[in-house]
């Protein structure tokens, strides 16, 4: 009779609270949108089964969550949280953005160097957000977390945090990866309300060709000046320039081949699954949560608005007009926020199409986002 008391005190249905049916059904609604919607399935449907997983009570005296990392009050750690060491070390997301640049051609930008600025205005959502966030008691280090998600970029999101608020990561790190799934849904209204219909018709002078030359120079470029100017975004930068230049160099194809596939897989479907499996009920259904998510909402919002409101602004002084649309693009959500700029192009006319613009403030907004992480680990 002890031995069937104790195994039904060990059972998840002894142990279960309304947390955890709650969490249960937040990670349900994640593995829906993932399958069903397709919003970015790569990421929300691990993260969706980890939120499953994380949220399955057990006895206290099992090693088996991501936390767990004492037992029977000697060093043992879980298998969980020897996963979730990865992402707590700042491991995983510079091999996502290893992987990034194997990934990304940047011609388009080298194509149109001023549309670094709209990458840059896009990054006023996460020094607005900072200030919110100290405003509302956070302290600089959170703040500064926080803040970084406005940039719709998981892995810097994650990265930050890792290394200013561990203990914030997981609200942090769903937020901001929820953004980023939710891209089309958040930008197009912002978009339609700040640009008029004129505006959105503006045709685009096609990109010039970029010789192989300026491919290979632009990585080792944008290392060594932006490591110059924040040192703090030498890991991310660095990660991203070198699968970049393993692209362009043309005598790496299989280290690039490699960075761009297995490895990212690897490190994407580690992370996120880590990442969801951390957001244990007693750890994650606070006030702070939810105001993170608040702020995380602003954050990515203003971000918007400052890209669409500096690219109307540019429109002032430059002969050739550029469609204030591509300007919500400066966001690092790569490349769905461009995508989403073509979609809301070809609503008002089918043959502007304007994906390669877009992918220039875009791909602006992943170097400008890794540049404020690390402007945030320098200072704090």
């Amino acid at each position: 009779m002890e031995v069937i008391l104790r195994i039904i005190e060990t059972t998840g249905f002894n142990n279960m609270t309304w947390g955890n049916l709650i969490m249960m059904v937040i990670g349900g609604i994640a593995i829906y949108l993932a399958i069903v919607k397709k919003y970015e399935p790569l990421l929300l449907l691990p993260i969706g089964f980890g939120v499953l997983v994380g949220n399955i009570p057990y006895d206290p005296a099992l090693p088996l969550g991501v936390y767990d990392t004492v037992a029977n009050g000697a060093s043992q750690n879980s298998v969980f949280s020897l996963i979730y060491y990865g992402v707590t070390s700042g491991v995983f997301p510079p091999l996502i953005f290893l992987g990034i640049g194997a990934l990304t051609d940047f011609s388009s930008l080298i194509s149109s160097p001023k549309s670094v600025l709209l990458g840059a205005a896009a990054q006023v959502g996460i020094f607005g957000t900072y200030i919110g966030a100290l405003l509302l008691g956070f302290t600089n280090a959170e703040s500064a977390s926080i803040g970084i998600i406005g940039g719709a970029d998981g892995p810097t999101s994650i990265f930050l945090a890792s290394q200013l608020a561990p203990h914030l990561l997981g609200p942090i790190a769903i937020a901001a990866y929820s953004y980023m799934a939710l891209v089309p849904v958040i930008q197009p209204p912002i978009m339609k309300l700040l640009t008029s219909k004129e505006e959105r018709l503006i045709r685009m002078k096609p990109p010039r060709i970029v010789s192989k030359r300026e491919k290979i120079l632009f990585p080792i470029i944008v290392l060594i000046v932006s490591a110059l100017l924040a040192p703090g975004s030498l890991t991310l930068v660095g990660m991203l320039m070198l699968g970049n230049l393993l692209k362009e160099s043309g005598v790496t194809d299989r280290l690039a081949k490699t960075a761009g596939s297995a490895l990212l897989d690897i490190a994407t479907v580690l992370l996120s699954f880590a990442v969801g499996a951390s957001t244990q009920a007693e750890y994650f259904l606070t006030p702070q949560s939810i105001g993170i998510f608040g702020l995380g909402l602003f954050s990515f919002m203003i971000a918007t608005t400052g890209g669409l409101l500096f690219a109307k602004f540019m429109n002032l002084f430059l002969k050739d007009k550029i469609n204030p649309l591509i300007g919500a693009a400066g966001v690092s959500a790569v490349p769905d926020s461009a995508r989403v700029v073509q979609h809301v192009a070809l609503e008002y006319d089918k043959d502007n199409h304007l994906l390669m613009h877009a992918m220039a403030p875009n791909v602006a907004g992943v170097i400008g986002s890794a540049v404020a992480a690390g402007v945030f680990i320098a200072i704090f």
